[in-house]
């Protein structure tokens, strides 16, 4: 097979894999080297299915031994096979970047004979790049569940970023759907990296199985707390197999929206001081199609606001809804020097269309208005919302 076919098959197989941010590299570039995954030195975007194209995202192979139920590369399939050696795949590698198409590695694989087997095959990949064509540039590694300490310590001192996919928030999904997996499987690799003190993250599929938006973001705060991941990802679940342990049918719409949601909802967690009991609880599992988190969160205490702008700490600023951090701290510099009313808010390029209904300000006074006109008002103005036109409320893209 030549390797142009062999490109083909193994970039369309590693599509669905959304955990490849290439953000928090510090590697510095060698003397005679080649490549730069220093801090800020990876340009990347992002095509409208969510890859992102300035890295080579490539499988090592699609072989694989595993039977997970929604993945198009299970050894169940009757699909098209291919496999680089490790030499051919760090010379691609190496082209791709002298021309300029890419800046970096997004390395996964399939599992082949067994997870250390393929694990080598994969640190021998980067080691060629590293050692041999002294690259210096960004290379994420997806960790293979079951791998060796020793084989993940190695490769965590080659690479910028490691990952494991959690795929399924319980493990209860995961033994239904990946049989061949186990939640030690999947948690030792990223145990093991994380003595190498290198940046990881996971990915979880949402929509496959029946776990609450509650089981995911309860499971993403865990995560975080213990410092264990720097990042987790979000994936609507795409049908590409037809299969009796899947609990959606193949004609099942991809719950765009709701990735959409939890993505803020994560933002919450991880910046803005928020607990996960605090956007979703037992009363309310899961996230509100027609309104984004924060407003949400802000109309169930409705007793907390109007917030006086001209009065209240960050802390309190930055829950206010449509205020963001950098909102926050121009709020905090600008009144310094003057009060502030909703025209400084303009002027200082704070949206207040949906900050009106929270705050106080020179010259407003909002009227205490019942939760449900409010949020009547936000979701009209939600459904105005360029991103969010993106998608219907069943996650069908239009």
């Amino acid at each position: 097979m030549v390797l142009d076919e062999k490109l083909e098959i193994l970039s369309d197989a590693a599509k669905y894999d959304s955990s490849c941010s290439s953000s928090g590299s510090d590697r510095p570039a060698k003397s005679g080297g080649i490549g730069n995954g220093a801090l800020g030195g990876i340009c990347h975007s992002f095509s409208a299915d969510g890859r992102c194209i300035s890295l080579l995202k490539v499988l090592l192979t699609n072989y694989c031994i595993f039977d997970c139920a929604y993945c198009q590369n299970r050894v169940s399939n009757d699909i098209k096979r291919a496999a680089f050696s490790p030499e051919e795949l760090a010379r691609l590698t190496i082209e791709f970047y002298k021309r300029n198409y890419i800046e970096g590695l997004f390395l996964s694989s399939g599992i082949v004979k067994s997870a250390d087997h393929t694990m080598e095959l994969m640190a021998k990949c980067v080691k060629i790049l590293r050692e041999e064509y002294l690259f210096g540039g960004y290379i994420h590694v997806k960790l293979i569940p079951g791998a060796s300490k020793e084989l993940v310590a190695q490769i965590s001192r080659l690479a910028d970023r490691v990952s494991s996919n959690i795929e399924l928030p319980s493990e209860q999904s995961l033994k239904l759907l990946a049989p061949d997996k186990s939640k030690q499987a999947v948690f030792d690799p990223l145990k093991a990296a994380q003595e190498e003190k290198i940046s990881m993250s996971t990915q979880m599929i949402v929509g496959a199985t029946p776990e609450s938006d509650l089981d995911i973001l309860t499971l993403s705060e865990n995560l975080y707390k213990k410092r264990f991941l720097k990042r987790v990802y979000y994936s609507a679940y795409i049908p590409v197999n037809s299969d009796k342990r899947l609990p959606v049918p193949i004609d099942f719409k991809p719950p765009l929206l709701r990735e959409h949601r939890l993505y803020q909802a994560d933002w919450l967690l991880r910046f803005y001081g928020f607990k996960s009991t605090e956007i979703v609880n037992l009363e309310y599992p899961n996230l509100d199609d027609r309104l984004d988190p924060k407003s949400v969160w802000a109309l169930r205490n409705i007793h907390l606001f109007p917030v006086d702008i001209n009065r209240a700490g960050y802390y309190e600023l930055i829950r206010v809804p449509g205020l963001g951090i950098r909102g926050a701290m121009k709020i905090l510099e600008a009144r310094k020097y003057k009060k502030l009313g909703l025209e400084e808010l303009k002027t200082l390029k704070v949206q207040t269309k949906k900050t009106a209904f929270f705050i106080t300000a020179k010259n407003h006074f909002p009227h205490q208005t019942e939760q449900q006109r409010i949020y009547k008002m936000l979701t009209i103005e939600s459904s105005k919302d360029k991103y969010l036109n993106l998608f219907s409320l069943s996650g069908e893209a239009i």
